[in-house]
C-alpha cells in the first residue's frame, strides 16, 4: 500500500505484504521468532524494502530487522500500519 506523510507517532510509509519479496530471508524471521517464542513467517516489505514485516499464527504483524517490533494483531495491526503507529520493541 503506498502511504506517505506524518503519522500518529512515526511516517508513513508504504508497505507491500507478499512473501515472495523475502525470498532467502527465512533464517532472520526463524532467528526473531526464536528471540521471542513466536514462529514468524515473512509477510512482505515496509517502506520499499528498507525493512521487513512477518506474522504469526496468531495474525501479529511484526517490524523485523536489527531489532523486532509488534504492530499488534490483525486487524489492529493494519490500522496501525497506515495511520503511522510506531511498532512496540521487543528485543534487540
Amino acid at each position: 500500500m503506498s502511504v506517505h506523510g506524518p503519522g500518529i507517532s512515526v511516517a508513513r510509509t508504504p508497505f507491500e505484504f507478499d512473501p515472495e519479496l523475502l525470498v532467502g530471508e527465512e533464517d532472520r524471521f526463524s532467528e526473531w521468532g526464536d528471540e521471542i517464542g513466536r514462529r514468524i513467517l515473512p509477510l512482505g516489505e515496509l517502506d520499499e524494502g528498507r525493512h521487513f514485516l512477518g506474522i504469526d499464527e496468531f495474525s501479529e504483524i511484526y517490524l523485523v530487522d536489527m531489532w523486532v517490533g509488534s504492530f499488534g494483531r490483525m486487524p489492529e495491526a493494519m490500522e496501525n500500519l497506515v495511520l503511522g503507529v510506531m511498532p512496540r520493541r521487543l528485543a534487540g
